[in-house]
């Protein structure tokens, strides 16, 4: 028996997950939430086989997620299912050493399959996906990415440098070198566009 859990924030989807995989007669879902957090403390506590994960949710996403896993050395393999087909998401989801990445219009069967997959060793990723993956590299690092992450959320530098524990200077810097890099006139148009390219 696989034993799952899922992260999915939106309600409706994620009944419609736990019923789908509960009819495989291999497949076991243990437990579910709808935000990053809880997810972790779940895979601690239960240990799963495999945790699915929505990228985008409440208090930490599917991304930052795996990343944890990866750091703390839990062994539970990580499957993003997202509706973003976005080769930035896919190139952070690799570096975090997430197994399977698909989109949310692939088949219950093929999801089901993924997982079965992805538990005996092998990594499953959308073929064109993969190669627009490589195209074109996140130039952002990640204080950079948490920076324009928050500014993108309408806070001013000040309640960044806060939040961040870093200078209102240091915070301006930042925003600097992200329009810089980014080639756009303001911190709205930089998040806007990193957002679309997958890197924040």
């Amino acid at each position: 028996m696989i034993r799952i859990i899922i992260a999915e924030d939106q309600s409706l989807l994620l009944g419609a997950l736990v019923a789908l995989l509960n009819l495989e007669t291999d497949l076991e879902v243990l437990a579910y939430a709808s935000n990053g957090q809880a997810a972790l403390d779940l895979v601690k506590l239960h240990k799963p086989d495999v945790l699915l994960s929505d990228i985008e949710m409440p208090i930490m996403t599917g991304l930052e997620l795996a990343n944890k896993i990866k750091d703390q050395g839990l062994e539970t393999k990580v499957v993003i299912v997202t509706t973003f087909a976005r080769a930035g998401y896919l190139r952070r989801a690799l570096a975090a050493d997430v197994r399977g990445y698909l989109l949310k219009d692939s088949k219950a069967t093929d999801l089901a399959d993924a997982i079965r997959r992805v538990n005996a060793g092998n990594r499953v990723i959308n073929p064109e996906l993969a190669l627009a993956a490589w195209a074109e590299a996140d130039p952002l690092s990640n204080r950079e990415r948490q920076v324009l992450r928050y500014a993108g959320e309408g806070k001013s530098s000040k309640e960044i440098a806060e939040l961040l524990d870093i200078s209102d200077g240091t915070v301006r810097n930042y925003l600097s070198e992200i329009i810089s890099k980014l080639g756009t006139s303001n911190r709205v148009e930089a998040a806007r566009l990193a957002r679309e390219k997958g890197w924040l």
